[in-house]
């Protein structure tokens, strides 16, 4: 499904990946798990195509991606959920959902029920503007507008940060639907080790913008998670 061989990244000319390799397979669900500030970040911003300057090759089913502009890559299958979710705060909901629709390979310009039967509370508030979420609504906002797009794989920067446990819960629950029922492949930055271990398949820990070690979750050990993790 997506293969990122070799791959550095740029700030300017302030390197912030080195020589970054791993493989998602379909129906995967990766945690991507490190410390703040060793590239997890970056490393999604690669993969959609927002660095300043990305070297290497990153495949998506077998195509090569980089060097391709944001939109394309999204054409072609990436959906993408940033860290802070994005939302345009004077657009409504319902336009904020549309701007997915866009970018769907399917061109039907319409939105999904399916979304709503995900995140039920954005059926309620179609006309309310984005800004006058909470945090919370916010994010599923977001994760639905990914949704719309039809994409091939979710990349999500820690959608659970700074959002009410009650939601926390809900989202999860969604990945886990998406992931296991419709066997959506996901790739999860995420600080939260309980729940990557729960929800994942394989993880992939960073230190310092390069792997640190990855492999199936049965293999995230306690040593791992503090070593790479520990403050």
């Amino acid at each position: 499904m997506l293969e990122l061989s070799r791959v550095d990244a740029f700030y300017g000319n302030s390197r912030a990946l080195q020589d970054v390799s791993f493989s998602v397979e379909s129906g995967d669900f990766v945690s991507v798990l490190g410390r703040n500030g060793v590239g997890k970040t970056t490393l999604m911003r690669s993969i959609i195509g927002l660095m300043d300057r990305c070297d290497g090759s990153i495949r998506l089913g077998g195509e090569e991606i980089n060097g391709k502009p944001p939109h394309e890559r999204s054409k072609a299958g990436i959906g993408y959920i940033p860290q802070g979710r994005g939302i345009l705060p004077k657009f409504t909901v319902r336009e904020n959902l549309m701007l997915g629709t866009f970018a769907s390979s399917n061109g039907k310009g319409q939105l999904d029920d399916r979304v709503f039967q995900l995140f039920p509370v954005l059926r309620e508030f179609l006309n309310r503007r984005g800004g006058n979420l909470s945090g919370g609504q916010q994010q599923q906002l977001a994760i639905a507008r990914a949704l719309l797009t039809d994409p091939k794989i979710l990349l999500l920067d820690e959608p659970t940060e700074g959002i009410q446990p009650n939601i926390v819960e809900q989202i999860e629950h969604v990945l886990l639907t998406l992931n296991r029922d419709q066997g959506m492949t996901i790739v999860l930055v995420e600080q939260n080790v309980a729940f990557a271990r729960r929800a994942s398949k394989r993880f992939l820990l960073m230190d310092r913008g390069s792997v640190a070690a990855q492999g199936s979750v049965q293999e995230l050990t306690d040593d791992l998670v503090h070593r790479h993790m520990a403050v």
